[in-house]
């Protein structure tokens, strides 16, 4: 790989998770603004916003009054904002009741009665599920060989079965929500030296991101070397 297609591809990593997340930020930040369970702050629509006379920042008004427009739609936004956070809190109060598992139960029984609707649903679900839940249930990661010549990464999970075999789950990539939870004897897990995240962003990646510092076990070439002759630096 030539030394410019290879800075353009790690700028890219670096640039493009930043563009994506203002493009949502923005996105939210506008979309809340916009609700409609939200009140209006300010002047009616249409009129300018400006400081009465008798104001104390009258004598800075020519200064202060462009920007109440847009101090206007923070304060709106903020004001979604502590609706949403006493909505979640409400709701997540009422998930530890019964009654609150009933409810839950029968809005995913209703959801998923309808054809497009479910799948929107458990996705979105799925997602933030996977989002609060992180890495921290997945323990260390280890290696399997179920075959020989081949090896495959799983994660302990803490677990032990009543005959003592390790309880791991092995995720398929690059979707790691779903998997294999399997039975192992101690003796056929093999140890490695990587952290969670690094062993994750190889699974994600689809065995194309480099875990680590990215070296390459003995023997082998890396990736970014691949297509290189000496001189290309």
């Amino acid at each position: 790989m030539s030394t410019w297609k290879r800075d353009f591809a790690s700028g890219l990593v670096v640039v493009a998770p930043i563009l994506v997340i203002l493009f949502v930020a923005n996105w939210l930040y506008s979309a809340l603004a916009t609700l409609p369970f939200v009140p209006r702050i300010g002047p009616p629509e249409g009129q300018t916003p400006s400081i009465p006379p008798s104001s104390l920042f009258a004598p800075v008004a020519e200064y202060v009054e462009p920007l109440l427009p847009a101090l206007y739609r923070f304060a709106e936004v903020f004001v979604a904002l502590v609706v949403f956070v006493l909505i979640v809190f409400s709701a997540g109060y009422l998930m530890r009741t019964t009654s609150g598992r009933l409810v839950e139960g029968f809005l995913d029984d209703m959801i998923n009665r309808v054809p497009g609707l479910r799948v929107i649903y458990n996705a979105s679900k799925l997602a933030v599920e996977t989002a609060l839940t992180g890495t921290e249930d997945l323990q260390t990661p280890v290696k399997l060989e179920p075959w020989d010549g081949m090896r495959m990464t799983a994660f302990k999970t803490g677990q032990t079965t009543s005959d003592g075999r390790e309880v791991v789950f092995m995720p398929t990539a690059p979707n790691i929500t779903t998997g294999f939870v399997m039975e192992v004897e101690p003796a056929d897990l093999d140890e490695t030296d990587e952290k969670v995240e690094e062993a994750l962003t190889r699974i994600l990646s689809a065995g194309f991101g480099e875990g680590g510092n990215g070296e390459a076990p003995p023997g082998q070439t890396p990736v970014d070397e691949i297509g290189r002759t000496p001189g290309d630096d």
